[in-house]
C-alpha cells in the first residue's frame, strides 16, 4: 500500500503525512509541483525525525507518477465522490491518492482513478484536513488488509 499526494501545497501537511507513513510503515509519493520549497531543513522541521523512517518518492509530474505505479489500483479520496471508504474493499497493493489542499484533484486525475472514495462527514462542513483524511483512509485500508503494524 502507498499514500500519494497530488501537488500538495502546505509543508506542514506533508510533514504530518510523512510521519503517518513512518508510523504505519507505508511509503509516500509526492507528485510535483509542490506548493512550497522542498529543502532538508524545512522537511525535517515539518516531519521531525520521522523522515528517517519513511520511504519518500518525489515525481516530477502526474505522468511520471502514473508510470511508477504500474497496474496498482489508484484510489482517489475526494469530496466529489459518493462511495464511502468504509463500504469499499481495499487491497494490499492499493495506492491511496489525495488532491491538493486548495482545489482537490483535477478532472484528468479523477478519470485515471480506479475508484473515487469519500470519507463521511457532516453536510455542514466542507472537508477534513489533508493529513487527517490520509490518516483515516490509511487506517481503514490497513485494518481491512491486515497491514497494521504491531
Amino acid at each position: 500500500m502507498r499514500l500519494a499526494l497530488f501537488e500538495p501545497e502546505i509543508a506542514g501537511n506533508v510533514g504530518a503525512v510523512l510521519r503517518l507513513g513512518a508510523c504505519l510503515d507505508v511509503p509516500v509519493d509526492l507528485i510535483e509541483p509542490l506548493g512550497f520549497q522542498w529543502d532538508d531543513a524545512r522537511v525535517r522541521r515539518t516531519a521531525m525525525d520521522y523522515i528517517d523512517h519513511v520511504s519518500v518518492t518525489r515525481h516530477r509530474d502526474w505522468a511520471a507518477f502514473q508510470a511508477s505505479i504500474g497496474s496498482a489500483r489508484l484510489l482517489l479520496f475526494t469530496t466529489r465522490a459518493s462511495q464511502s471508504a468504509y463500504d469499499f474493499a481495499f487491497a494490499a497493493d492499493d495506492v491511496l491518492l489525495f488532491g491538493k489542499e486548495s482545489a482537490g484533484a483535477p478532472d484528468h486525475v479523477h478519470a485515471a482513478s480506479s475508484a473515487r472514495l469519500r470519507l463521511p462527514m457532516r453536510a455542514e462542513v466542507r472537508s477534513l484536513n489533508l493529513a487527517m483524511s490520509a490518516g483515516l483512509a490509511l487506517g481503514e485500508a490497513l485494518r481491512q488488509t491486515g497491514g497494521l503494524p504491531g
